[in-house]
């Protein structure tokens, strides 16, 4: 396998499948599937996942919410995608840890950067949840955080399209795609891998990217494999 640990980013919205909002337990056992291929393989995995299915912070910020608490409440939000993605990976024979940045020691572990390390050594998957604990922070930024911390070689990050174009391919049917791109092409193009927190974060730890199609089944087996799938961001 190319990467002996990946920090796998999902988004909230990709767990609703072809739902208005909410988790699809069909997409869910989908991605668990997808998951348990690379963990059988040997790799170590912890994930990251949003919260939009449920709540997002900026969307209650805009409607008079104090950004603040809706921060918060889309924290919540990942925790309980966290939740259910744990329940679909152990379904599955997996054996899990669910870590959160704010303390719910009832459902999930504090985050503790050694304890994270240690689960991952002992082939567990690690979730993080709540992002990083703090408002104004995406979880974009949280995964890269997280990927730093845990010595990651590499942030998989699975969209619905699969890589990074000129222009919006959903937009436009001439978009051109990259296969590889560096740092500094992806800022003096303007494009829109990550937020620019999480980004320039990844940029300075030299955490290199990989954006691609979490919906196609084989994907994430081919790149941890070492094809060359979706797009790879790097110095």
């Amino acid at each position: 396998m190319k990467y002996k640990r990946i920090l796998l980013k999902l988004s909230g919205e990709a767990l609703m499948g072809d739902r208005q909002y909410g988790i699809d337990p069909v997409r869910l056992a989908e991605y668990a599937e997808e998951i348990k291929k690379i963990h059988d393989k040997g790799t170590e995995i912890a994930i990251v996942i949003g919260g939009g299915n449920i709540f997002r912070g900026v969307a209650g910020a805009s409607n008079g919410m104090d950004r603040v608490q809706g921060d918060y409440m889309g924290m919540l939000a990942t925790v309980i995608n966290g939740m259910a993605l744990q329940g679909a990976l152990e379904d599955k024979g997996m054996l899990t840890r669910l870590q959160t940045a704010l303390k719910i020691e009832a459902i999930a572990e504090p985050y503790i950067k050694r304890r994270a390390v240690r689960h991952l050594e002992k082939g567990r998957i690690v979730i993080f949840g709540a992002g990083t604990g703090n408002p104004y922070f995406t979880t974009d930024t949280a995964a890269v955080l997280r990927g730093v911390e845990i010595h990651a070689d590499v942030i998989l990050k699975g969209t619905r399209v699969d890589g990074v174009y000129d222009s919006d391919p959903e937009k436009n049917p001439d978009a051109v795609k990259f296969d590889f791109i560096s740092f500094d092409d992806v800022i003096s193009k303007g494009l829109n891998v990550m937020d620019s927190t999480a980004f320039t974060l990844s940029q300075e730890n030299k955490l290199p990217i990989v954006i691609f199609d979490m919906n196609k089944q084989g994907n994430l087996l081919k790149i941890c494999e070492g094809e060359n799938i979706g797009t790879v961001v790097n110095i």
